[in-house]
């Protein structure tokens, strides 16, 4: 690590009329989409009963599995359209979505299937949004400012979704579930008109040869660097394991044994407030390895299955996701700078599709099987193959000279 960079220095960015609206509308959103991710599952457990697991994760497994599915067309539509105006459309489509979903919650009339429905149109507006949301950093900001602009908007992001996952706690304890995801659908709203008000610099493009073969160019662009595919690959096992973990099994442990969504939504809230302390950590320090130092950090996030095994207390919980959002917001900063700055801008949203779909891969099969596998198992058994799925490939990935020795300033 060397060249600190000023904090300060970063936080002039925000005087900037189009960052500045920018690092609103992703705030904003974050902080509602945390207050659903902790409401949803105990919203299910309030249809189903925590005798029955199972749906909690094929609810989950929805959202993720709609978003893979038209992941990669949405980066290319992205990269030959306008990413501003994708992202509004992803921001609409979620808005309509979870207000259907808070309308069924809030009425008595939530089923499974229904719930699984409106949870997979929201990830078709997630498919839009994000590849469109990482190709529009650079139509906003200098390429100077890459660093301190993705860690701003990872604080932005990371602090609203930590707030937002302890009020959504709060609110599915006391309230109920459906009044989260109301408010959810309103900041996506809010979120959509302020990205629409953005007048980013003109846009990137290659002549159009058609859909199918802008998808084989940004295949060709993302098997060229083995760091970049490696790691996505390496992703798609850890984030299996950690959304069994987070968005599955964590709840139903803190429905049986903790204080339920309450007490799950002060852990959800230590994991947002790791994760802006990662954030403003990249923003102070230079990494000449970023993605050697960034694996590393992924580590932490097995300390959460870990501490749920017993279950741990919960102010260690909370201590743990902490740690592990501090370790993974520090990859995701560099991680995001990395793609910036070794990929072909005009294929930027193509590639980062390439990126989210081979890392959710798996996610659906560990948010489904999830379930079932408490049913069958156990918590603790399933918490040590989660735990396991996080650490394994993380260790594996190391072994790859192209990510131990990739250089913050390199070209490939």
């Amino acid at each position: 690590m060397s060249g600190p960079q000023s904090v300060v220095e970063g936080f002039r960015l925000l005087r900037q009329r189009d960052f500045s609206r920018l690092f609103a509308a992703r705030a904003v959103s974050a902080f509602g989409t945390g207050m659903a991710f902790v409401a949803l599952p105990f919203a299910v457990l309030a249809v189903v009963g925590s005798d029955d697991p199972a749906p909690v994760g094929y609810v989950v497994a929805s959202a993720t599995a709609a978003q893979l599915g038209f992941q990669l067309f949405a980066g290319a539509l992205a990269d030959r359209g306008s990413r501003q105006r994708m992202m509004v459309v992803g921001d609409a489509l979620a808005t309509a979505s979870q207000a259907v979903l808070a309308t069924v919650l809030l009425t008595g009339n939530a089923g499974v299937p229904l719930m699984m429905a409106l949870a997979a149109f929201t990830g078709l507006g997630f498919a839009l949004h994000w590849p469109a949301s990482v190709g529009l950093v650079p139509l906003v900001v200098s390429r100077r400012d890459f660093v301190p602009a993705n860690a701003l908007l990872s604080v932005a992001v990371n602090s609203a979704s930590g707030l937002g996952a302890a009020v959504g706690g709060l609110l599915a304890a006391t309230v109920g579930p459906g009044v989260a995801v109301a408010l959810d659908a309103g900041t996506f709203a809010v979120g959509g008109a302020l990205v629409w008000t953005l007048r980013p610099a003109a846009q990137p493009r290659e002549a159009s040869p058609g859909l199918w073969a802008e998808l084989r160019a940004g295949w060709s662009e993302f098997t060229a660097h083995r760091w970049l595919w490696t790691i996505v690959l390496q992703f798609s096992i850890v984030v299996m394991g950690w959304q069994a973990t987070y968005a599955v099994i964590g709840p139903i442990v803190a429905d049986r044994t903790l204080a339920g969504a309450s007490d799950w939504g002060y852990i959800s809230a230590g994991l947002g407030f790791g994760l802006v302390l990662g954030g403003l950590i990249a923003m102070r320090v230079r990494i000449e390895r970023p993605m050697l130092v960034g694996s590393i950090d992924v580590l932490g996030l097995a300390v959460l299955p870990l501490l749920l095994i017993a279950p741990a207390p919960l102010g260690w919980i909370v201590f743990g996701t902490f740690v592990g959002g501090i370790g993974i917001e520090i990859f995701g900063v560099l991680w995001n700078t990395a793609l910036h700055t070794h990929v072909a801008p005009e294929m930027l949203s193509r590639v980062s599709a390439y990126d989210v779909v081979g890392s959710i891969a798996l996610a659906p099969v560990g948010e489904a099987l999830a379930g079932p596998l408490v049913a069958r198992v156990g918590t603790a058994p399933a918490l040590e193959i989660a735990a396991v799925a996080i650490v394994a490939p993380t260790l594996l990935v190391l072994l790859v000279p192209e990510v131990r020795n990739l250089r913050s300033s390199s070209n490939g």
